[in-house]
Protein backbone atom coordinates (compact mmCIF):
# COMPACT_ATOMS: atom_id res chain seq x y z
CA UNK A 1 0.00 0.00 0.00
CA UNK A 2 1.65 3.43 -0.61
CA UNK A 3 1.97 6.46 1.36
CA UNK A 4 -1.34 8.61 -0.40
CA UNK A 5 -3.46 5.74 0.23
CA UNK A 6 -2.60 4.81 3.49
CA UNK A 7 -2.68 8.65 4.99
CA UNK A 8 -5.85 8.77 2.77
CA UNK A 9 -7.41 5.92 4.69
CA UNK A 10 -6.07 7.47 8.05
CA UNK A 11 -8.00 10.69 7.23
CA UNK A 12 -11.76 9.09 6.41
CA UNK A 13 -11.38 7.03 9.68
CA UNK A 14 -10.41 10.04 11.40
CA UNK A 15 -12.93 12.12 10.14
CA UNK A 16 -15.75 9.61 10.44
CA UNK A 17 -14.77 8.93 14.11
CA UNK A 18 -15.10 12.76 14.83
CA UNK A 19 -18.49 12.97 13.33
CA UNK A 20 -19.26 9.92 15.42
CA UNK A 21 -18.26 11.67 18.28
CA UNK A 22 -19.89 15.20 17.34
CA UNK A 23 -23.53 13.21 16.44
CA UNK A 24 -23.68 10.94 19.10
CA UNK A 25 -24.65 13.55 21.31
CA UNK A 26 -26.89 15.04 19.07
CA UNK A 27 -28.55 11.55 18.54
CA UNK A 28 -28.81 10.75 22.37
CA UNK A 29 -30.56 14.17 22.58
CA UNK A 30 -33.24 13.01 19.29
CA UNK A 31 -33.60 9.24 21.00
CA UNK A 32 -33.71 9.77 24.75
CA UNK A 33 -34.49 12.90 25.49
CA UNK A 34 -38.03 14.11 26.02
CA UNK A 35 -39.43 17.17 24.60
CA UNK A 36 -41.16 19.49 26.62
CA UNK A 37 -44.16 20.20 24.12
CA UNK A 38 -46.31 17.70 22.29
CA UNK A 39 -47.30 19.93 18.80
CA UNK A 40 -50.32 19.39 17.33
CA UNK A 41 -50.72 19.83 13.28
CA UNK A 42 -52.84 22.59 12.12
CA UNK A 43 -53.34 24.64 8.70
CA UNK A 44 -52.88 28.64 8.62
CA UNK A 45 -53.86 29.91 5.36
CA UNK A 46 -51.17 31.42 3.32
CA UNK A 47 -50.44 34.88 4.84
CA UNK A 48 -51.75 37.90 3.18
CA UNK A 49 -49.98 40.08 0.73
CA UNK A 50 -48.97 42.89 2.93
CA UNK A 51 -50.01 45.97 0.41
CA UNK A 52 -53.62 48.28 0.41
CA UNK A 53 -53.92 48.84 4.18
CA UNK A 54 -51.28 46.40 5.57
CA UNK A 55 -48.58 48.22 3.45
CA UNK A 56 -45.20 48.17 5.22
CA UNK A 57 -44.46 51.86 6.61
CA UNK A 58 -42.19 53.30 9.72
CA UNK A 59 -44.69 55.46 11.17
CA UNK A 60 -44.38 53.42 14.59
CA UNK A 61 -41.59 55.23 14.94
CA UNK A 62 -42.42 58.34 15.21
CA UNK A 63 -43.36 57.28 18.64
CA UNK A 64 -42.05 58.64 21.67
CA UNK A 65 -40.87 56.17 24.51
CA UNK A 66 -42.12 57.10 28.02
CA UNK A 67 -40.50 56.17 31.49
CA UNK A 68 -37.67 54.14 29.72
CA UNK A 69 -35.49 51.65 32.15
CA UNK A 70 -38.42 52.42 34.79
CA UNK A 71 -41.43 50.56 33.86
CA UNK A 72 -40.77 46.17 32.86
CA UNK A 73 -42.78 45.01 30.97
CA UNK A 74 -46.49 46.89 30.72
CA UNK A 75 -48.97 44.90 29.33
CA UNK A 76 -51.96 46.81 29.65
CA UNK A 77 -52.81 50.55 29.88
CA UNK A 78 -55.64 52.32 31.38
CA UNK A 79 -56.61 55.57 32.09
CA UNK A 80 -58.50 57.60 34.73
CA UNK A 81 -58.67 60.75 33.59
CA UNK A 82 -55.18 61.90 32.70
CA UNK A 83 -53.72 59.03 35.11
CA UNK A 84 -52.59 55.93 33.92
CA UNK A 85 -52.50 52.19 35.60
CA UNK A 86 -50.31 49.57 34.58
CA UNK A 87 -49.03 46.43 35.44
CA UNK A 88 -45.46 45.26 35.41
CA UNK A 89 -43.26 42.38 34.72
CA UNK A 90 -42.32 42.09 39.04
CA UNK A 91 -46.00 41.64 39.77
CA UNK A 92 -46.49 45.73 40.92
CA UNK A 93 -49.83 47.85 39.54
CA UNK A 94 -48.01 51.04 39.17
CA UNK A 95 -49.60 54.78 38.38
CA UNK A 96 -48.65 57.03 36.06
CA UNK A 97 -48.92 60.55 36.74
CA UNK A 98 -47.10 62.93 34.77
CA UNK A 99 -43.48 61.45 34.79
CA UNK A 100 -43.95 60.02 38.23
CA UNK A 101 -43.99 56.18 38.94
CA UNK A 102 -46.04 55.21 42.14
CA UNK A 103 -46.41 51.33 43.10
CA UNK A 104 -50.88 51.15 43.98
CA UNK A 105 -50.36 47.19 45.21
CA UNK A 106 -48.58 44.06 44.39
CA UNK A 107 -51.17 40.97 44.21
CA UNK A 108 -48.78 38.33 45.00
CA UNK A 109 -45.37 38.22 47.25
CA UNK A 110 -41.83 38.73 46.78
CA UNK A 111 -39.45 37.37 45.71
CA UNK A 112 -40.09 38.69 41.96
CA UNK A 113 -38.10 39.11 38.94
CA UNK A 114 -37.53 35.59 37.62
CA UNK A 115 -39.13 32.86 35.89
CA UNK A 116 -39.50 30.64 39.09
CA UNK A 117 -40.35 33.31 40.81
CA UNK A 118 -43.47 34.37 38.05
CA UNK A 119 -46.30 32.31 40.13
CA UNK A 120 -46.05 33.84 43.46
CA UNK A 121 -45.36 37.51 42.66
CA UNK A 122 -47.81 37.71 39.96
CA UNK A 123 -47.74 38.87 36.62
CA UNK A 124 -50.59 41.26 36.03
CA UNK A 125 -51.80 41.18 32.12
CA UNK A 126 -55.22 42.42 31.31
CA UNK A 127 -56.68 46.14 32.84
CA UNK A 128 -60.31 47.23 32.70
CA UNK A 129 -61.67 50.22 34.59
CA UNK A 130 -64.97 48.76 35.94
CA UNK A 131 -68.06 51.37 36.48
CA UNK A 132 -67.43 52.42 40.04
CA UNK A 133 -63.84 54.04 38.86
CA UNK A 134 -62.28 50.70 40.04
CA UNK A 135 -59.55 48.48 38.37
CA UNK A 136 -60.53 45.38 37.20
CA UNK A 137 -57.41 43.43 36.53
CA UNK A 138 -56.33 40.23 35.27
CA UNK A 139 -53.17 38.29 36.93
CA UNK A 140 -52.00 35.24 34.79
CA UNK A 141 -51.30 33.00 37.77
CA UNK A 142 -53.26 34.94 40.82
CA UNK A 143 -57.01 35.02 39.28
CA UNK A 144 -58.98 38.32 38.75
CA UNK A 145 -59.54 41.36 40.97
CA UNK A 146 -61.00 44.47 41.66
CA UNK A 147 -58.59 47.10 42.89
CA UNK A 148 -59.15 50.56 44.25
CA UNK A 149 -56.64 52.94 42.45
CA UNK A 150 -56.65 55.52 45.57
CA UNK A 151 -55.90 52.99 48.43
CA UNK A 152 -54.42 50.15 46.54
CA UNK A 153 -57.19 47.39 48.65
CA UNK A 154 -57.86 44.40 46.75
CA UNK A 155 -60.26 41.83 45.87
CA UNK A 156 -59.77 38.70 44.71
CA UNK A 157 -63.05 37.69 42.02
CA UNK A 158 -61.62 34.80 40.94
CA UNK A 159 -58.80 32.61 41.99
CA UNK A 160 -55.84 31.48 39.67
CA UNK A 161 -55.69 27.92 39.57
CA UNK A 162 -59.45 27.28 40.08
CA UNK A 163 -60.91 24.19 38.84
CA UNK A 164 -64.12 25.68 36.27
CA UNK A 165 -65.62 22.89 34.62
CA UNK A 166 -63.19 20.45 35.08
CA UNK A 167 -60.06 21.69 34.16
CA UNK A 168 -57.58 24.23 35.64
CA UNK A 169 -57.48 28.43 35.12
CA UNK A 170 -53.79 28.33 34.15
CA UNK A 171 -53.11 31.17 32.28
CA UNK A 172 -55.65 34.20 33.03
CA UNK A 173 -55.52 36.46 30.36
CA UNK A 174 -57.35 39.78 29.68
CA UNK A 175 -60.57 40.67 30.90
CA UNK A 176 -63.56 42.66 29.80
CA UNK A 177 -66.87 44.14 31.61
CA UNK A 178 -69.88 45.29 30.87
CA UNK A 179 -71.17 48.79 31.31
CA UNK A 180 -72.98 48.11 34.35
CA UNK A 181 -70.24 46.26 35.59
CA UNK A 182 -72.42 42.93 36.78
CA UNK A 183 -70.74 40.72 34.21
CA UNK A 184 -66.82 40.46 33.44
CA UNK A 185 -65.57 38.31 30.32
CA UNK A 186 -61.91 36.78 30.78
CA UNK A 187 -59.72 34.47 28.65
CA UNK A 188 -57.69 31.41 29.87
CA UNK A 189 -55.28 31.06 27.20
CA UNK A 190 -54.67 27.75 28.13
CA UNK A 191 -54.89 24.58 31.20
CA UNK A 192 -52.15 23.42 30.34
CA UNK A 193 -49.52 26.02 30.22
CA UNK A 194 -48.73 28.91 32.12
CA UNK A 195 -47.51 32.43 31.31
CA UNK A 196 -44.11 31.59 31.64
CA UNK A 197 -44.20 29.32 28.99
CA UNK A 198 -46.11 30.79 26.25
CA UNK A 199 -43.88 30.01 23.98
CA UNK A 200 -44.65 26.30 24.28
CA UNK A 201 -48.13 27.13 23.88
CA UNK A 202 -47.85 28.98 20.62
CA UNK A 203 -45.62 26.07 19.14
CA UNK A 204 -47.74 23.25 20.80
CA UNK A 205 -50.93 25.04 19.44
CA UNK A 206 -53.01 23.33 22.01
CA UNK A 207 -56.45 23.87 21.58
CA UNK A 208 -57.56 23.96 25.03
CA UNK A 209 -57.99 27.74 25.75
CA UNK A 210 -61.74 29.17 27.08
CA UNK A 211 -63.46 32.20 27.05
CA UNK A 212 -65.27 32.79 30.50
CA UNK A 213 -68.48 34.46 32.58
CA UNK A 214 -68.32 36.00 35.88
CA UNK A 215 -71.32 36.78 37.23
CA UNK A 216 -70.10 39.60 39.81
CA UNK A 217 -73.66 38.94 41.64
CA UNK A 218 -73.61 35.32 42.52
CA UNK A 219 -69.68 34.96 41.86
CA UNK A 220 -70.54 31.78 39.67
CA UNK A 221 -68.52 31.11 36.87
CA UNK A 222 -69.07 29.79 33.71
CA UNK A 223 -67.67 28.42 30.42
CA UNK A 224 -68.88 30.27 27.28
CA UNK A 225 -66.32 29.07 24.61
CA UNK A 226 -63.76 26.54 24.49
CA UNK A 227 -61.31 24.77 22.53
CA UNK A 228 -59.67 27.75 21.54
CA UNK A 229 -55.80 27.88 20.61
CA UNK A 230 -54.54 30.79 22.48
CA UNK A 231 -57.27 33.52 23.20
CA UNK A 232 -55.59 36.14 24.17
CA UNK A 233 -57.08 39.67 24.18
CA UNK A 234 -60.81 40.34 25.00
CA UNK A 235 -62.86 43.38 24.46
CA UNK A 236 -66.94 43.82 24.43
CA UNK A 237 -68.99 44.63 21.51
CA UNK A 238 -71.31 47.91 21.79
CA UNK A 239 -74.19 46.13 22.06
CA UNK A 240 -72.48 43.66 25.10
CA UNK A 241 -74.07 40.35 23.13
CA UNK A 242 -70.37 39.66 21.79
CA UNK A 243 -66.98 39.96 22.57
CA UNK A 244 -64.00 40.00 20.25
CA UNK A 245 -61.28 37.43 20.97
CA UNK A 246 -57.58 37.37 19.57
CA UNK A 247 -57.11 34.27 18.58
CA UNK A 248 -53.37 34.22 18.66
CA UNK A 249 -51.72 31.04 17.01
CA UNK A 250 -54.52 30.99 14.22
CA UNK A 251 -53.73 34.78 13.77
CA UNK A 252 -57.52 36.11 13.59
CA UNK A 253 -59.45 37.39 15.93
CA UNK A 254 -63.07 35.40 16.75
CA UNK A 255 -66.60 37.04 17.64
CA UNK A 256 -67.84 35.02 20.69
CA UNK A 257 -71.71 35.67 21.27
CA UNK A 258 -72.29 35.89 25.33
CA UNK A 259 -75.96 37.16 25.14
CA UNK A 260 -78.89 37.32 23.07
CA UNK A 261 -80.39 34.83 20.35
CA UNK A 262 -77.03 33.65 19.22
CA UNK A 263 -75.45 33.35 22.64
CA UNK A 264 -72.90 30.02 23.18
CA UNK A 265 -72.23 30.45 19.48
CA UNK A 266 -69.43 31.91 17.74
CA UNK A 267 -67.69 33.19 14.23
CA UNK A 268 -64.75 35.05 12.86
CA UNK A 269 -64.67 38.53 13.19
CA UNK A 270 -61.33 38.68 10.67
CA UNK A 271 -59.15 35.72 9.66
CA UNK A 272 -55.73 35.39 8.14
CA UNK A 273 -54.03 38.62 10.14
CA UNK A 274 -50.81 39.40 8.87
CA UNK A 275 -49.56 39.29 12.26
CA UNK A 276 -49.80 37.30 15.63
CA UNK A 277 -52.97 39.07 17.38
CA UNK A 278 -52.67 40.26 20.95
CA UNK A 279 -54.84 42.85 22.99
CA UNK A 280 -58.20 44.33 21.27
CA UNK A 281 -59.36 47.88 22.19
CA UNK A 282 -61.92 49.86 20.73
CA UNK A 283 -59.97 53.06 19.35
CA UNK A 284 -62.19 56.26 18.81
CA UNK A 285 -63.05 56.01 15.21
CA UNK A 286 -65.77 52.99 16.07
CA UNK A 287 -63.51 50.38 14.80
CA UNK A 288 -60.67 48.11 17.33
CA UNK A 289 -56.89 48.47 17.84
CA UNK A 290 -55.39 45.22 17.20
CA UNK A 291 -51.49 44.94 19.02
CA UNK A 292 -49.24 42.52 16.78
CA UNK A 293 -45.45 41.63 17.93
CA UNK A 294 -44.48 39.81 15.03
CA UNK A 295 -45.92 39.12 11.31
CA UNK A 296 -46.25 36.62 9.04
CA UNK A 297 -44.36 38.41 6.07
CA UNK A 298 -45.81 38.55 2.34
CA UNK A 299 -43.66 38.54 0.59
CA UNK A 300 -41.17 36.91 2.65
CA UNK A 301 -41.20 33.43 5.24
CA UNK A 302 -42.76 33.03 8.15
CA UNK A 303 -41.05 30.62 10.61
CA UNK A 304 -44.49 29.50 12.16
CA UNK A 305 -46.56 29.13 9.85
CA UNK A 306 -43.99 26.88 7.86
CA UNK A 307 -43.51 25.24 11.38
CA UNK A 308 -47.31 24.59 11.84
CA UNK A 309 -47.36 21.84 9.75
CA UNK A 310 -43.93 20.27 10.88
CA UNK A 311 -44.51 18.86 14.53
CA UNK A 312 -41.36 16.50 14.47
CA UNK A 313 -38.95 19.90 13.85
CA UNK A 314 -40.95 21.50 16.44
CA UNK A 315 -40.21 18.82 19.08
CA UNK A 316 -36.61 18.90 17.95
CA UNK A 317 -36.04 22.18 18.29
CA UNK A 318 -37.32 22.45 22.14
CA UNK A 319 -35.32 19.38 23.02
CA UNK A 320 -32.26 21.56 22.49
CA UNK A 321 -33.40 24.92 23.26
CA UNK A 322 -35.06 26.72 26.24
CA UNK A 323 -37.62 29.24 25.14
CA UNK A 324 -35.23 32.30 26.36
CA UNK A 325 -33.04 30.93 23.52
CA UNK A 326 -35.77 30.71 21.02
CA UNK A 327 -36.90 34.21 21.80
CA UNK A 328 -33.87 35.48 20.73
CA UNK A 329 -34.89 34.24 16.96
CA UNK A 330 -38.49 35.41 17.09
CA UNK A 331 -37.61 38.43 14.41
CA UNK A 332 -39.47 41.64 15.63
CA UNK A 333 -42.14 43.11 14.26
CA UNK A 334 -44.39 45.70 15.71
CA UNK A 335 -47.80 46.29 13.71
CA UNK A 336 -50.56 48.24 14.86
CA UNK A 337 -53.97 48.09 13.05
CA UNK A 338 -57.17 49.61 13.18
CA UNK A 339 -60.17 47.12 12.14
CA UNK A 340 -63.93 47.79 11.55
CA UNK A 341 -66.56 45.68 11.44
CA UNK A 342 -66.09 42.58 8.94
CA UNK A 343 -62.36 42.78 10.02
CA UNK A 344 -61.88 45.91 7.47
CA UNK A 345 -58.78 47.35 8.27
CA UNK A 346 -58.24 51.31 8.04
CA UNK A 347 -54.96 52.28 9.18
CA UNK A 348 -52.00 50.28 10.29
CA UNK A 349 -48.71 52.05 11.82
CA UNK A 350 -45.20 50.06 11.69
CA UNK A 351 -42.05 49.50 13.10
CA UNK A 352 -40.26 46.94 11.21
CA UNK A 353 -37.41 45.16 13.45
CA UNK A 354 -38.94 47.01 16.50
CA UNK A 355 -36.57 49.89 16.36
CA UNK A 356 -39.25 52.28 18.68
CA UNK A 357 -41.50 49.84 19.73
CA UNK A 358 -40.92 46.38 20.86
CA UNK A 359 -43.02 43.43 21.32
CA UNK A 360 -46.33 45.69 21.20
CA UNK A 361 -49.11 43.95 23.39
CA UNK A 362 -51.85 46.63 23.38
CA UNK A 363 -53.00 50.75 22.16
CA UNK A 364 -54.72 52.32 24.12
CA UNK A 365 -56.34 55.40 22.72
CA UNK A 366 -56.96 58.29 24.63
CA UNK A 367 -56.73 62.35 24.08
CA UNK A 368 -55.43 61.95 20.41
CA UNK A 369 -52.55 59.90 21.30
CA UNK A 370 -51.82 55.95 21.37
CA UNK A 371 -50.13 54.79 24.32
CA UNK A 372 -48.28 51.25 23.34
CA UNK A 373 -48.27 48.28 25.97
CA UNK A 374 -45.76 45.56 25.66
CA UNK A 375 -44.97 42.33 27.51
CA UNK A 376 -41.45 42.82 27.31
CA UNK A 377 -39.94 46.31 26.44
CA UNK A 378 -38.75 48.55 29.26
CA UNK A 379 -41.18 51.70 28.75
CA UNK A 380 -44.24 52.58 27.13
CA UNK A 381 -44.52 54.18 23.85
CA UNK A 382 -46.73 57.22 22.71
CA UNK A 383 -47.53 57.73 19.33
CA UNK A 384 -49.24 61.37 18.65
CA UNK A 385 -52.13 60.26 16.08
CA UNK A 386 -51.58 64.29 14.44
CA UNK A 387 -48.49 63.40 13.38
CA UNK A 388 -48.84 60.48 11.41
Amino acid sequence: MDQSTYSGRVFQATLFCLCGFLLLPLLIIILILESPIQPEVFRLKDPPVMRGCWEPNLKLREATRLFEDQILGPESIVNIGDVFFSGTADGKIVKLTGRRITTVTRLGRPPCGSRDDESTCGRPLGFQVGPNGTLIVADAYLGLFQVNPNTGEAMRLVAGGQVVSGRKLSFINDVTVTKDGKKLYFTDSSSRWQRRDFLNLIMEATADGRVLELDMETREVLVVMENLRFPNGITLLPGEESVLVAETTMARIRRVHVAGLNKGGMDTFVDNLPGFPDNIRPSSGGGFWVAMSTIRPNPGFSVLDFLSQRPWIKKFIFKLFSQDVLMKFVPRYSLVAELHDGGVCSRSFHDPNGVVAAYVSEVHEHDGSLYLGSFRSPYIAKLDLSQV
